[in-house]
């Protein structure tokens, strides 16, 4: 569960969570949808949270780790 983020909080489009992971489209779509990576809805706009993009980075590392 990400905590909710704080007033002036990064919220990244899904372009710029592409970018940061060099995935395409329907792989950030798919991480969404699984609740792998915490998003909110902002009317039709889709926002990812700077600090769920670090905890799903995180976790990534910790089970690859294991």
């Amino acid at each position: 569960m990400v905590p909710f983020p704080g007033p002036g909080a990064d919220l990244l489009t899904v372009p710029q969570v592409m970018a940061r992971l060099q995935l395409g489209r329907s792989a950030v779509y798919d991480l969404l949808r699984t609740r792998q990576l915490a998003s909110i809805t902002l009317g039709r706009a889709r926002r990812i949270p700077a600090c769920a993009l670090t905890d799903f980075i995180r976790t990534r590392l910790e089970q690859d780790a294991a």
